[in-house]
């Protein structure tokens, strides 16, 4: 089988995944399960209601629902990373509270893990912001005297792609990012396994695919396609106002894009195959080939939910 060809699916599901460290945690509909490899060998396996605003008033709606969902995986899936790292042993888990930390440990109490968790989103956000939006405003600012307005959103949809690949193949030269790497392969093919209606066990599995539609990497790639299609249209040769409608409109683009991944992990297509080329060869980066108990971790993760929620 090809890397590019998709397990056909008979048993479709709506059960995400994310790969932590040391681990790998899937979602259901109601409740998530982490399985995380301990430092004693052994698979970890927690299980908890996944909170948050999505599906919850307006977040129920199209493109706001988006919204919400981006906004849960950014703050629970920074808190399940967090714990992950906390079981798995990691050093960087245990190291000694810088003095801001300790104020906050001290003023705050048990509350301080909640606070850090909402500090580094917010760092996270500001930080991709900068790199994927404000860069690419800025670089492309240098392009205004010798291109039409209408153009300048074109290149920096196009520098905006060319810094996102750059990132992703730095990042995973990182030995720490290859293994994280590789249990996010375990979760895609635990996931392809499945919804093949083969019984998951290691041997079924390991051939499966590592690429998915409906993966977080292709929908980060659909941010910037759209994005670059959003802003075709807000022309401005103000740099200020160009950076103004680029972070209001960033959470409308996720809200767009989540339909379309959405719709694209639905069907079966031509016309989602092709939409959905770029992103799975774009995985061939974010994924790699996970070992047996990197696979094995996988499938206690799959199998938390689904004992819980019958697909």
């Amino acid at each position: 089988m090809s890397n590019h060809d998709m397990e056909k699916r008979v048993r479709p599901t709506s059960i995400g995944g994310q790969a932590i460290i040391e681990g790998v945690m899937m979602r259901g509909k109601r409740i998530y399960a982490m399985a995380v490899r301990n430092p004693a060998g052994g698979i970890t396996i927690e299980k908890n209601e996944w909170g948050g605003i999505a599906n919850k008033g307006i977040f129920k709606y199209p493109i706001f629902r988006g919204i919400g969902a981006f906004v849960d995986s950014l703050i629970t899936g920074t808190k399940i990373l967090m714990h992950s790292a906390e079981i798995a042993g990691e050093d960087w888990a245990e190291e000694e509270l810088s003095p801001f930390e300790k104020y906050l440990q001290n003023k705050y109490g048990d509350k301080i893990n909640d606070i850090l968790i909402y500090f580094s989103v917010t760092v996270s956000l500001i930080l991709g912001m900068g790199l994927f939006f404000v860069l690419p405003v800025w670089l492309g600012s240098f392009f205004k005297t010798i291109v039409p307005v209408w153009a300048l959103g074109v290149i920096e949809g196009l520098l905006r792609i060319a810094i996102f690949l750059l990132y992703l193949f730095l990042i995973s030269r990182m030995k720490e990012i290859k293994r994280v790497f590789q249990y996010h392969g375990a979760e895609h093919k635990t996931i392809n396994c499945f919804e093949s209606g083969k019984e998951l066990t290691v041997e079924n599995v390991m051939p499966c695919t590592r690429l998915h539609k409906r993966c977080g990497t292709s929908f980060l790639l659909f941010v910037m396609i759209i994005s670059m299609i959003v802003f075709f249209f807000v022309r401005t040769d103000s740099v200020a106002l160009r950076l103004v409608s680029r972070i209001f409109l960033v959470p409308f683009i996720a809200g767009i894009s989540y339909e379309v991944i959405r719709w694209a992990g639905k069907s079966e297509s031509k016309l989602v195959a092709a939409i959905s080329y770029p992103g799975l060869c774009l995985q061939k980066i974010t994924t790699a080939e996970p070992d047996e108990s990197q696979i094995e971790t996988a499938i206690a993760a799959m199998k938390g939910v689904l004992e819980d929620e019958e697909e």
